[in-house]
């Protein structure tokens, strides 16, 4: 239980990749910091989780709210596809790590934000499917124009959901970086935003107090609607005092 003057704890999933710095080359868990301090900034205190899915259960009873983060592709046999010769990045590793991760924490009934993998690995999870490279689909790359360089483009939400509610209206410039989406919306998932070419850009499930996922990278901006909105849901349930 969250006390009264204890921020929420927020668990942030991790890359599990191969990094450098100085004269070492290894395998590491790594996380941007702009999540971290967009976490900071929205009132939490960041926990960052590794690709760990034997422990999954320890976090989730020591953290007050999940946010799974982006990377790279969910596996294609995760919901029953070949792969495609532009996927990449595939880890099935962290795919099950957070895959636990999700599932015990809806069963926690935490709050859960996701961003850009995160919003896919929820529709995955809930029996969903992918198009593994929009650019075939919607016929431009406004998601991903280059490698390495953040796309903006618009959404706009529905209103009466969590999305259009913390920003205070329906009309978001986004900052991007994907080049795959949902395809099959997966079960219970309602969906709460929309690109312009039909992409779906947030979902949400309303029968938790906050599971809402995103395809575009609110930690990049200097807004923090999406993750204060977490926290506060997240001090909420664990002072007791509902939502």
């Amino acid at each position: 239980m969250i006390g009264a003057h204890r921020a929420p704890l927020i668990g942030v999933s991790a890359y599990t990749v191969l990094a450098r710095w100085g004269v070492w080359e290894m395998p590491a868990t790594v996380l941007p910091t702009t999540y971290t301090d967009a976490v900071v900034a929205a009132g939490g205190v960041p926990v960052v989780l590794p690709a760990d899915a034997a422990h999954a259960d320890v976090y989730l009873d020591r953290i007050d709210a999940l946010v799974l983060a982006g990377g790279g592709d969910v596996d294609p046999a995760g919901y029953g596809a070949e792969p495609h010769p532009r996927t990449g990045g595939v880890n099935p590793l962290r795919d099950a790590s957070e895959l636990m991760l999700l599932r015990g924490a809806l069963e926690r009934r935490l709050p859960v934000l996701g961003i850009c993998r995160g919003l896919q690995l929820l529709n995955v999870a809930r029996g969903g499917t992918l198009h593994q490279h929009l650019p075939e689909v919607v016929g431009s790359d406004v998601h991903a124009s280059a490698p390495a360089t953040w796309s903006t483009h618009g959404v706009r939400a529905r209103p009466d959901t969590h999305v259009a509610r913390l920003h205070g209206r329906l009309d978001l410039d986004v900052v991007t970086y994907h080049h795959q989406g949902i395809d099959r919306l997966g079960r219970g998932l309602t969906a709460t935003a929309h690109a312009p070419d039909g992409t779906i850009e947030a979902v949400e499930d309303h029968a938790f107090p906050f599971l809402v996922a995103v395809q575009w990278h609110p930690e990049m901006r200097d807004d923090p609607s999406l993750l204060r909105g977490l926290v506060r849901v997240a001090a909420k349930a664990g002072a007791g005092v509902g939502t």
